[in-house]
């Protein structure tokens, strides 16, 4: 009898522990799902404002069609990969464009009339906050894919995820130089004494970024 109830009440503890470590696993990946979600809205957002941004400036320089191409294909290819909803793929996608608006940025620092141009201003305004919102959920998203990863890899939840099919997830990459896009510097002469633009093609310049959200 005595042995009856200590193999009951072992299989009660196992059944306990699968109990809780199922359920544990489970609320990690939906925050890492949730993370991922919020990455994907403002993803999304940064790709609605591109086309709306190089028309813009393609109306100050128009001669820089090789960088507007450069930006319209890393974008096609950036909308593409986020159909995947795979990090792995995403991630280095995004690193691409992240470095065409680098150059778009660099070009439209050599037209100081865009300064004057209210649309232009908003969108420079929207995509760096849109890049920052993207930068802290990206951190949001690693850590929590970070934590159920090892979940699923230590003992003995790794026998748990198993029998129930979890897997793990990739994380969300960025290039530390390519992560935010460069501000544009209007710090030079006012529009009126900025004069016409230039008529051949500008030397190109760098740019820097703001810093990531931390």
């Amino acid at each position: 009898m005595i042995a009856l109830i200590i193999v009951i009440v072992v299989v009660v503890l196992l059944a306990l522990g699968v109990w809780a470590m199922f359920n544990g696993l489970v609320r990690k990946r939906n925050r890492t799902q949730e993370a991922w979600s919020e990455i994907d809205v403002e993803l999304k957002r940064r790709h609605d404002l591109i086309p709306n941004l190089v028309e813009t400036v393609k109306g100050y320089a128009a001669h820089e069609q090789g960088t507007f191409e450069a930006v319209t294909q890393a974008r096609a290819n950036a909308v593409t990969a986020g159909a995947t909803g795979d990090p792995g793929q995403i991630g280095p996608a995004e690193n691409v464009l992240t470095g065409a608006l680098r150059s778009l940025f660099a070009v439209a620092e050599n037209y100081p009339q865009l300064r004057a141009v209210e649309s232009f201003l908003q969108l420079q305004e929207t995509l760096t906050a849109t890049e920052d919102k993207i930068e802290y959920a990206r951190r949001y998203y690693n850590t929590s894919a970070r934590d159920y990863n090892i979940a699923l890899q230590t003992f003995p939840r790794n026998l748990i995820a198993g029998m129930f099919h979890f897997t793990a997830v990739a994380f969300f990459a960025a290039d530390e130089e390519d992560r935010a896009v460069p501000e544009v510097n209007f710090s030079g002469p006012n529009p009126a004494a900025a004069g016409p633009a230039p008529s051949g093609p500008p030397p190109a310049t760098g740019a820097e970024g703001p810093p990531p959200a931390v």
